[in-house]
């Protein structure tokens, strides 16, 4: 996790050379950081190594790696308007959400990442990833050459993951309702 997180700058810094090779290896690197998370959540469970320091720390470091990579990206000039909207939008529903669950762990309520959320993040990530590479390439199949753009790809997948973060939060916002209200019941039997 600690990795993770010194490994941000280092992705921003290749960004920002904005070379098809530097936005190769930035590419390269962020799908490491990627990796490093997948595969510390494996060994935590497999080793019994889940901590609170842990639980903290892994979602806090994959929010700074998509935020920031986002932000800068928006900085760099790599996203049009409707684009650096998205990216505010996205932003101001990580703190709502990240603000929610703070608000549920005080109550005693455990709020779990959801199936759309995961989706939604997974979405994020391959875009974002797109949107670094960001320069075409033409790719040959023999018979047949065509030119990707991984900016387009990017951006597309980016308005997508959108749709899905706007889709969990509302249902964060309801499983925190319902969550509340059914603590709330509970006290009021338990006290009659």
């Amino acid at each position: 996790t600690m990795l993770r997180i010194a490994l941000i700058p280092l992705v921003l810094f290749l960004m920002w050379e904005g070379t098809p090779k530097s936005n190769f290896w930035a590419a390269i690197l962020y799908i490491g950081t990627a990796l490093t998370d997948l595969i510390d959540g494996y060994l935590a469970r497999k080793w019994g190594q889940i901590s609170v320091l842990g639980k903290f720390l892994d979602p806090l470091a994959d929010k700074l790696l998509v935020m920031s990579t986002l932000i800068f990206l928006a900085y760099l000039g790599r996203l049009p308007f409707l684009g650096v909207v998205a990216v505010i939008i996205m932003l101001g529903r990580e703190l709502a959400i990240t603000a929610l669950r703070t608000i549920a762990m005080s109550e005693g309520v455990v709020m779990a990442a959801m199936r759309t959320g995961k989706d939604k993040t997974a979405l994020q990530m391959t875009a974002i990833l797109m949107l670094v590479v960001h320069n075409r390439y033409v790719v040959n199949f023999g018979f047949y050459q065509t030119e990707f753009d991984f900016a387009q790809v990017g951006l597309l997948l980016l308005y997508l993951s959108l749709a899905l973060a706007l889709l969990s939060a509302g249902e964060y916002f309801k499983l925190f309702v319902d969550a509340v209200d059914a603590k709330d019941e509970r006290l009021t039997q338990a006290t009659t």
